[in-house]
């Protein structure tokens, strides 16, 4: 019996804490995706790519928590203990923000007024709003098949989701009958960048509308995937948005991740061969096995967030100067 997509949205989103919880959630998300990945490997490449681009986006929320917690000290007139400042936030992103908090406050409330939060709040949302839109059809995909999640399709998905899941399925059907392996993969494939077009032009497009002019360049300067130890030896860790098309570019506005065009192409030039060779490692490689279990069991790089975190203050002083 087919089952309606409001059914499979609230089974995927049953397990999930509150929005207003979004550290939580974001984590969650992330162990979401990494564990679709690693129970469906031959299948789920986008979810394997989406686990580090919402690993990514953890840190810009943690930041966003951060940077609100100097003007909560000040609004009361002293600063908080560090416990204090602390608590709330979980253990998840203790030891990041700790490691952060010797900065002074005063330095702090500056960088939450060039983060622009209203924008961080843009990028929350897109994090929920990808995970609203295409987790429930893999659920429904895997419990159902094909013709559950065309039965739930509606026009605006077809272009890329449907036709994305119909090329998993050749795919999948040519693995299953002892058919070409080079040819099942390429389907299963080009499925996954359908699915990652869907991503890109229905949902992430008017969050990237949304965000004001400093905010842009400042998510163009932090749009990178960082595949870390997952990267098999001799291959790409990052795939940086502002390392592929040069600094000045990016600063100046003349490439920015919110267009589409710049976007796409960045990932087809860098994303997409970085991930594919994480992809096509996996089984050789140790290391992305481990990286993707961390993430599926809600654990996280902390040295790396507090290097980006470090990386993003530099970055905004140097814009407001």
């Amino acid at each position: 019996m087919i089952r309606s997509k409001d059914e499979w949205k609230r089974e995927v989103e049953s397990g999930l804490p509150p929005q207003e919880r979004f550290v939580e959630r974001n984590r969650a998300i992330t162990a979401h995706y990494a564990s679709l990945y690693l129970a469906n490997r031959h299948l789920f490449k986008w979810a394997g790519m989406a686990a580090f681009a919402s690993n990514q986006v953890g840190m810009a929320l943690a930041l966003s928590e951060l940077m609100h917690m100097p003007r909560r000290a000040l609004r009361d007139g002293e600063p908080r203990s560090g416990g204090d400042v602390l608590q709330g936030v979980g253990e998840f992103f203790g030891g990041a923000l700790r490691m952060a908090a010797f900065l002074p406050l005063t330095a702090l409330d500056f960088a939450a007024k060039s983060m622009l939060l209203d924008d961080l709040e843009e990028i929350r949302a897109g994090n929920n709003n990808i995970y609203n839109d295409i987790a429930w059809a893999h659920a429904a995909y895997l419990e159902g098949g094909l013709a559950e999640v065309e039965a739930n399709i509606d026009e605006a998905e077809r272009r890329y989701m449907l036709s994305g899941f119909t090329l998993i399925n050749e795919g999948a059907a040519l693995l299953q009958s002892g058919g070409d392996p080079r040819r099942a993969e390429a389907l299963v494939r080009e499925g996954n960048v359908g699915l990652l077009r869907h991503e890109q032009t229905r949902t992430l497009q008017p969050i990237f509308d949304a965000i004001s002019s400093k905010g842009r360049v400042a998510v163009s300067f932090g749009s990178e995937l960082n595949f870390g130890e997952a990267a098999p030896p001799g291959s790409l860790q990052r795939a940086s948005f502002a390392d592929h098309f040069g600094y000045p570019d990016v600063l100046s506005g003349r490439r920015s991740v919110t267009s589409s065009e710049d976007r796409w192409l960045w990932i087809e030039e860098n994303v997409l061969p970085a991930w594919r060779a994480v992809d096509e490692g996996f089984a050789e490689w140790k290391g992305a096995a481990a990286r993707f279990r961390a993430m599926a069991a809600g654990e996280t790089n902390l040295l790396q967030q507090a290097a980006h975190f470090g990386a993003t203050l530099s970055f905004l002083q140097g814009m407001e100067g």
